[in-house]
């Protein structure tokens, strides 16, 4: 198979997962739907100058995919600019996978905590069936649905959200594994230096395979199959550390006291980085600064005396006089791969604190986005926060590479009997 497999990417954030199937080789895409704006210029910006995609400015659409009959045939809109919609810009190309994973706000297990309602009332409870509805449209023989682990138990009205994303697929004439458990991965087993538990979801479309309905569902299962249970644990390999990932950037270290440069408070220097992007601290008060640097080398020094959930809570009441359900801090194990990365870090970075006592601070954008596997040329655009958000709002690029790279060996295997 020497042309390239055609996607478009829904809900593509920056290109997590987009640029780990260019990364694999064989894949291209023709449209990105994005609706949020620093995420597109991320992902314009690097269409454009790394992969060499010339009209990446009309490939990367941003707009609410929940309208989605004007996404696909075209809009004119007061926030959205005008667009001439998904058919015409991908004109008669075949569009071989969709890929992408609604938002996960309203699924996450920490959103349900936070809420006083569980996310039942949030509307990113049923974007899924936006991407059904594109699904539906351009008919791929594929599709990859990603979403966090707290889809699986998802019910916002009493009933299990997996089980009507099943239904609608089935619907819509694509197998898909039968029990959606067995889509759950722990990227850490691949090698990413993060634990991060993903739903990878891959679809078959059943007319592509087999003279009758039974046969097609007899090679889609064999191929679900292979793909779960033999091609994705072909990649396992052993854990890597947030030194491994993060331990070669360049220190920085506190101040005596605050300064301004450029407009912008800094308590940390170097306060930029010539030799790689996106590496600069966020301002940390001087309380932080010791709360980290005391939590950072309770770890160092092996007394763990502030590890467990009750201890780090009663430290963070000791100190602001507030209560909280779920402790604030956590400082990441040199030794071990870091938490989740989450798109709450744009909020704080107390439970990404540093290992290095000596630089008692919180994890910078770049180092956030080493844990996500993206490459140091990959340049997030917008302020800070925006950065932090995205990258946490990704896919690691890295594993979106073996997804991409066992989703082709599948599709080599199988192509010789597609109708």
């Amino acid at each position: 198979m020497n042309k390239k497999i055609h996607t478009i990417e829904l809900f593509a954030g920056c290109g997590g997962l987009l640029d780990g199937f260019l990364q694999q080789g064989k894949y291209d895409t023709l449209a990105c739907v994005e609706w949020e704006q620093y995420p597109c210029q991320t992902l314009e910006n690097r269409l454009l100058n790394k992969w060499h995609h010339r009209n990446a400015h009309n490939e990367v659409i941003r707009f609410d995919i929940q309208r989605t009959d004007e996404l696909i045939n075209g809009f004119d809109d007061s926030e959205y600019g005008k667009n001439e919609g998904l058919d015409k810009l991908i004109g008669g190309k075949k569009v071989d996978i969709i890929v992408g994973g609604p938002p996960c706000q309203a699924y996450s297990l920490a959103g349900r905590i936070r809420d006083e309602h569980g996310m039942k009332n949030d509307y990113r409870n049923y974007l899924f069936e936006s991407y059904i509805h594109i699904v539906k449209h351009f008919r791929p023989k594929f599709f990859v649905f990603e979403n966090v682990v707290g889809l699986l138990s998802a019910a916002p009205d009493g009933y299990p959200i997996v089980e009507k994303i099943r239904k609608e697929f089935i619907a819509s004439g694509y197998n898909v594994a039968e029990n959606f458990r067995d889509t759950l991965f722990e990227v850490a087993d691949f090698g990413i230096p993060q634990h991060r538990r993903r739903v990878i979801i891959v679809g078959i479309r059943l007319d592509t395979f087999g003279n009758s309905e039974q046969e097609a569902l007899s090679i889609t299962n064999n191929m679900i199959d292979e793909f779960y249970n033999i091609l994705m644990p072909s990649y396992k390999k052993a854990k890597r550390t947030v030194k491994e990932a993060i331990g070669d950037l360049p220190p920085i270290y506190p101040l005596d006291k605050p300064v301004k440069e450029g407009g912008k408070k800094f308590s940390h220097a170097p306060f930029s980085s010539e030799k790689i992007g996106n590496h600069i601290p966020r301002f940390h008060s001087k309380r932080d600064i010791d709360v980290f640097k005391f939590l950072a080398e309770d770890i160092k020094s092996g007394r763990k005396e502030y590890v467990s959930t009750e201890k780090l809570k009663e430290l963070y009441t000791q100190i602001t006089g507030k209560k909280s359900n779920i402790h604030k801090y956590y400082v990441l194990r040199e030794n071990e791969p870091s938490n989740t990365i989450p798109a709450h870090l744009y909020k704080d970075g107390m439970r990404h604190i540093h290992p290095d006592p000596k630089q008692a601070r919180s994890i910078t954008v770049r180092e956030a986005a080493r844990l996500q596997t993206f490459p140091d040329d990959f340049e997030f655009l917008g302020p800070n926060m925006a950065q932090y958000k995205m990258i946490g709002n990704a896919v690691p690029v890295d594993f979106a590479k073996i997804v991409a790279d066992a989703l082709y060996k599948l599709i080599l295997k199988y192509s010789s009997i597609v109708r």
